[in-house]
């Protein structure tokens, strides 16, 4: 079976709801020694564990699983006497302190108390502690460790939601604690998703660079787990299966920089980019009509089936579901509305009276077509606005031409930063231009720079690439040896990871056809047979000894994770669904991320380092 690490995260956050016992209809669920068929019940939620269950569970399906009344952990609630509360929160001393407030107030009767991820042994002593001192530790009724802090987008797609990564793992100022904590914090987030899914993948990575750091930390992490007598993993340790265990892909953002700034043509990107969708969910407002919201995942059919196409036929699938609609609205108006002229003999009472009974079972599914294409219409309707006010199709054409040549034409480029676009899209489109060769002419940079000062547009981002990217054509031999040791070195660490990261540019991002060099990797890692492009990357395999060399799991694997450090996107996502889809056989591959970024937020990544790395700034926002 197919890893689906939705449903896996699904099936945990329905079993917690539900008192951490399985949900079987008509079944009775135990509380405080007493059977029970239902209970009522009050979820408590930390920001962090809100943002995990919007996109998997609505308000409606909470109180299908006994939920009547749901708060935020850090908000002051009223006494519930008699009725149980679930806690669902992280770790966090503040969140422990607050627990033991609630605890002692007696704000609910009982406490089912579940932590996103494992409960540090310290945090569990203050707990003791403190519901010891005011006498309520008898409200708590149970301790679990949820491991499920992790978002799940789709069936294979999460994100860690760590923000800011790429700037703390690149921040000049940063020293070797900070960068162990973030990676230490990948490395527990990635192994509460192997827990969710409950298998120990084979992991491979580029040596050097923060890809290396999490795939060794989590290899020691998964490694001490396993060795305890009840692990989480449902897998066996016997090596006869071991070749259908997946392989875990890391990479770290530099590897493929310029996709995080790409514009892209498809609607899923666009709404992405242009709307600033946040777990699943985007907020528009048109010209005339109020802000409204709409969920976008698989429950919307014609996202799931038309949210990779290009653009432009978008508005030719809506036109063909409106007019769809309409003809069937017209068939039960005419199946309702009798033969006019005919002679009533009985017999069309009947068959009238059947008609209209089918009319009234059709009208919640055609109420509800019509919905979803006033959605898309709305949505449409105001990318179109957004596309001709910065012409986005100039920005993905040029970006495209040079993701595929390696170099564009010198006006057009000039033409186009000073034309139409917010500040943000000149600013991707200067940096793709930068890394879309290994040289650049200096007074081709220089006149590129002069165009964005016109547009006062900041270049701190700018700066700071050019910066690292003329670094990495002096230091890459240096690098290429370096140690951990050399972590803390900002240079170092943005370019420790791949000999091909930025000095290959888009040169070595797509291809004709617009096939990353980061779904190339992972399809030679999934092969498995020899490949100069792979042959250098580490393997861990942590239900092998220490010892071991590990080659007889080098593939080929019909599962895949790959999880990118430093941020991802949609484009990679795609490209990744298109290289499992046309694999022979079908492969499945699942990608993650420490967070899903668009462009604006990736620039404005880059822009903080470029101030942080003392390139100046003029001051200026780069939003419009």
């Amino acid at each position: 079976m197919a890893l689906n690490v939705r449903q896996k995260q699904m099936d945990c956050i329905i079993r917690m709801l539900n008192l951490n016992q399985s949900p079987n209809p008509g079944v009775s669920i135990t509380i405080a020694g007493v059977s029970t068929e239902e209970v009522y019940k009050i979820l408590v939620l930390d920001r962090f564990c809100r943002d995990l269950l919007s996109p998997l569970i609505h308000v409606k399906e909470l109180r299908k699983h006994g939920i009547t009344l749901y708060f935020v952990i850090d908000k002051e609630r009223q006494t519930v006497p008699d009725v149980p509360a679930i806690y669902f929160v992280q770790p966090t001393p503040a969140n422990i302190a607050r627990i033991v407030s609630d605890a002692s107030r007696g704000l609910y009767e009982s406490f089912h108390l579940n932590f996103s991820s494992s409960l540090p042994r310290p945090l569990l002593e203050e707990l003791a502690a403190g519901t010891l001192k005011s006498d309520s530790v008898g409200r708590i009724s149970k301790v679990f460790d949820q491991y499920l802090e992790f978002v799940t987008l789709e069936n294979n797609l999460f994100s860690l939601a760590q923000r800011d990564v790429y700037v703390q793992l690149n921040d000049p100022s940063a020293g070797d604690p900070e960068i162990e904590a973030v990676l230490e914090k990948i490395a527990g987030g990635l192994f509460c998703v192997l827990a969710t899914l409950g298998v120990v993948p084979v992991i491979r990575c580029p040596s050097g660079g923060p890809a290396q750091m999490v795939a060794a930390a989590l290899d020691s992490r998964l490694r001490d787990h396993l060795i305890t007598k009840n692990n989480l993993f449902s897998e066996s340790g016997n090596f006869s299966i071991s070749f259908q265990r997946p392989i875990l892909c890391l990479f770290d953002r530099n590897f493929e920089l310029s996709v995080a700034l790409q514009h892209d043509w498809t609607y899923r990107s666009l709404v992405h980019d242009v709307l600033d969708m946040k777990l699943n969910r985007v907020s528009v407002q048109g010209d005339k009509s109020p802000l409204k919201s709409y969920e976008l995942d698989d429950s919307d059919p014609f996202w799931a089936s038309n949210s990779w196409s290009p653009f432009e036929k978008i508005a030719l699938e809506i036109d063909s579901q409106l007019n769809k609609y309409k003809q069937d609205v017209e068939e039960v108006n005419r199946r309702t509305g009798g033969q006019k002229g005919a002679e009533f003999d009985g017999t069309d009472l009947i068959g009238n009276t059947k008609h209209l009974m089918n009319a009234v079972n059709s009208l919640p599914e055609l109420t509800e077509r019509k919905k979803v294409i006033d959605k898309h219409t709305n949505l449409a309707t105001v990318l179109l606005g957004e596309i001709k006010k910065r012409a986005l199709d100039s920005f993905c054409s040029l970006e495209n031409e040079m993701s595929i040549k390696g170099n564009v034409d010198k006006n057009q480029l000039l033409t186009q930063l000073k034309e139409r676009g917010t500040k943000e899209d000149k600013l991707r489109l200067a940096i793709t231009y930068l890394l879309s060769a290994e040289t650049t002419p200096q007074s081709e940079l220089e006149s590129v720079e002069a165009v964005l000062r016109e547009s006062e547009v900041d270049t701190c981002a700018y700066q700071y690439v050019k910066k690292i990217k003329s670094l990495n054509m002096s230091m890459i031999s240096s690098v290429a040896s370096a140690s951990r040791s050399n972590i803390v070195d900002w240079a170092g660490k943005l370019y420790g990871q791949s000999l091909n990261a930025v000095t290959a540019g888009m040169k070595n991002l797509l291809s004709g056809e617009r096939q990353l060099a980061l779904t190339r990797t992972v399809e030679a890692l999934m092969e498995g047979k020899p490949n100069p492009e792979v042959d250098s990357y580490l393997l861990y395999d942590p239900r092998a000894p220490r010892s071991g060399t590990g080659a007889q799991l080098k593939g080929p694997f019909k599962e895949g994770i790959v999880f990118m450090i430093g941020g991802g996107n949609y484009i990679e996502y795609k490209s990744l669904t298109e290289l499992a889809q046309r694999s022979q056989p079908t492969k499945h591959i699942m990608y993650g991320t420490t967070e899903i970024l668009n462009g604006v937020e990736f620039v404005q990544q880059l822009q903080i380092l470029g101030q942080k790395t003392g390139l100046g700034s003029s001051g200026i926002n780069p939003s419009q």
